[in-house]
């Protein structure tokens, strides 16, 4: 197996976003990527010195080097990393490299609505931990 280039922390409940990380899964002949769902039980955010929240607010990846990325640049790591450097090199046009962090940070903000994960009381998503200790006690 070959380095990792970029390891991304997806939510497991999120259908699109499954979705995406499906197809990526599929294109990553080589191994360069590291997939963490940090939707999965067993996830522990404050082990790599952060959050479930900040995590779930938007994608996030982080390099080999321990630096993190956020957002549209994820994806162009990913996309990278699969062979379809091309694609990554569009998107960092003038104008459209503002246009999709525009368009994903909306998405970011709307996704468990978008995604029928909310309810009347809102969009709150609690950590799957926190929902196991609950239904044990």
């Amino acid at each position: 197996m070959s380095e990792y280039q970029v390891e991304v922390f997806f939510d497991g409940e999120c259908p699109l976003c499954v979705r995406e990380i499906r197809m990526l899964q599929k294109l990553d002949r080589r191994q360069r990527i590291r997939f963490t769902d940090i939707a999965a039980p067993e996830f522990d955010a404050a082990a790599l010195g952060t959050d479930y929240l900040t995590l779930m607010d938007k994608i996030h990846g982080r390099l080999p080097n321990g630096e993190w990325i956020t957002g549209v640049e994820v994806f162009r790591r990913l996309y990278s990393a699969v062979g379809l450097s091309p694609l990554v090199a569009l998107t960092r046009l003038p104008g459209l490299s503002h246009g999709l962090d525009f368009a994903y940070e909306r998405f970011a903000k709307n996704r468990l609505k978008w995604t029928g994960r909310c309810d009347a009381a809102g969009c709150a998503v609690p950590h799957p931990q926190k929902q196991q200790s609950s239904l044990g006690a």
